[in-house]
């Protein structure tokens, strides 16, 4: 998508501080963090949101998982725990309208549920 801000960034379109790539996935530091870690995990490949997985890309779902854990190893954040997020359409509190899972670590985090 043109206007997709993500789409921006994996095109390098626009700025981010990027702190994992590789041929399906890219992941950058929030600008707005919620926390110490706060770390956006995306597929290169644009998805809408969760509604857009199907059979033909459902193993790149397990991918991100492999990566964020990744990330939270190397951040420091996997011991003690953190967070993945990812928001669908507006009552889900979406707001770009590309696939993400937020990495959110680095301290104690509230309980929302």
């Amino acid at each position: 998508m043109s206007d997709c801000i993500f789409c921006k960034i994996v095109k390098r379109e626009m700025p981010s501080q990027i702190v994992y790539e590789d041929d399906r996935v890219m992941a950058f530091n929030d600008i707005n963090p919620l926390a110490p870690v706060h770390i956006l995990v995306i597929p290169k490949e644009h998805l809408t949101n969760v509604l857009d997985i199907n059979e033909n890309n459902a193993d790149l779902i397990g991918h991100i998982h492999l990566v964020i854990n990744r990330l939270a190893r190397e951040k420091g954040i996997a011991e003690k725990g953190f967070r993945i997020v990812t928001n669908c359409n507006p009552e889900g509190g979406q707001v770009v309208y590309h696939l993400h899972y937020h990495l959110i670590g680095g301290e104690k985090l509230k309980n929302f549920a």
